[in-house]
C-alpha cells in the first residue's frame, strides 16, 4: 500500500509543499491523455487510498469526492487532446499534460514525485518513481484524479460518437472497439498517429 515514506523524507530535507504527478490515458486509441497533480496534507488519512488501478470504478469515485471536497488538498487535472498526441507523440503529449496539471495548482511545489520516469525539462524539482501509484499516497491520489476525470469524458465522448463504445472501453484497442474502427472509422477523437487507427484511410470522420 502506498504511504507517506517517500513524502516524509523529502520534508526531513526542509521541503515542504510536495506535489504527486500521475497520468492516466497513455496507450488507448482514442481520447486525450489527463494528468493530475496533487497535494496532500501531511496529517492526510484515508485507508482505501490506493493506486487506481487496484480499486473499482465505484470506489475511485468515491476516492475522487473526499479528495477533491477536502479543502486541505491542493489539486489540479489538465489534458493533453488526441490531435496534440497526434503532433506531439504522446510521451511528449503527457509530459504536457502534467506541466500544466502542476502549473495548475496555483501554489509552487518544492518538489514533485511523478509516477514512472523523470521528465527532461520539467519546470520544477522532482524525480521519478518507478510504480509510484503504488508507493506515494500524493502520487495515488493524483492516479484517481486523473483515472476518474479520463473516464467521465470518455463517456461525454460516448455520448457524442456512441457507435464506438468508448463509455465501455475508454478508448483501448478492445475487440469490440477495433470492430467499430473497421465499420465506421475513426471519428474526430481517435489519435491518427496509433495503430490501426493510422493505417485506415477512410475519408470520413466518424458517423
Amino acid at each position: 500500500m502506498p504511504d507517506f515514506s517517500l513524502e516524509n523524507a523529502l520534508r526531513a530535507c526542509g521541503l515542504a509543499i510536495i506535489a504527486g504527478v500521475d497520468e492516466a490515458g497513455r496507450g488507448p486509441l482514442a481520447g486525450p491523455v489527463a494528468a493530475a497533480a496533487v497535494i496532500l496534507p501531511a496529517a492526510f488519512r484515508d485507508p482505501g487510498l490506493d493506486d487506481s488501478k487496484k480499486l473499482s470504478a465505484k470506489k475511485r469515485e468515491a476516492l475522487y469526492h473526499i479528495l477533491t471536497d477536502d479543502p486541505r488538498v491542493k489539486w489540479a487535472v489538465a489534458l493533453a487532446s488526441a490531435a496534440e498526441i497526434d503532433t506531439l507523440n504522446i510521451l511528449r503529449a503527457t509530459h504536457l499534460a502534467m506541466r500544466r496539471a502542476v502549473a495548475g495548482l496555483g501554489v509552487v511545489p518544492d518538489h514533485c514525485l511523478i509516477d514512472g520516469l523523470p521528465v527532461r525539462g520539467f519546470p520544477w524539482p522532482h524525480e521519478g518513481i518507478v510504480k509510484g501509484d503504488g508507493r506515494s499516497l500524493s502520487i495515488a491520489a493524483a492516479s484517481i484524479l486523473a483515472k476518474v476525470t479520463r473516464d467521465r469524458l470518455l463517456r461525454a465522448i460516448d455520448a457524442e460518437f456512441p457507435l464506438y463504445g468508448f463509455a465501455k472501453h475508454q478508448g483501448y484497442g478492445t475487440k469490440q472497439h477495433l470492430e467499430a474502427l473497421r465499420i465506421h472509422g475513426p471519428c474526430c477523437h481517435h489519435r491518427r498517429s496509433f495503430e490501426p487507427v493510422a493505417q485506415l484511410a477512410l475519408p470520413l470522420d466518424g458517423a
